[in-house]
């Protein structure tokens, strides 16, 4: 025979989630975030825009050979694939570093496991 379900309410169900985004460590864990993603972000935008903008409106410094028949337009083009790995990796270590510690402490402390 089944058991009836339970009654009982989730751990999740009773924290006060507001409490908990007003709380400083959850302050300082989305200001970890954000410091790393704005900067990260922007400066990222500006390296595409910049190639975009170079391969419609500097078309002869992106034609300039710069080895054989690779010019600068190729050699930006490619490197637009090296920064997004590199921000990939980046972000990665980052948050597995600052990030990930601070937010599984904080769920041990809202689950109520620490």
């Amino acid at each position: 025979m089944a058991e009836p379900p339970s009654t009982a309410q989730s751990p999740a169900q009773t924290v006060d989630w507001e409490q908990v985004q007003d709380s400083p460590a959850f302050t300082h864990l989305r200001h970890v975030l954000r410091s790393f993603i704005f900067p990260v972000t922007v400066a990222f935008l500006v390296w595409y825009f910049t190639y975009v903008l170079c391969a419609a409106f500097a078309r002869d410094f992106m034609n300039i050979k710069v080895i054989g028949e690779f010019n600068i337009g190729l050699i930006f083009g490619l490197l637009q694939f090296v920064t997004t790995f590199l921000i990939a990796l980046f972000y990665a270590r980052h948050m597995n570093r600052t990030f990930d510690p601070e937010a599984d402490r904080l769920r041990d402390e809202i689950e109520g496991t620490v």
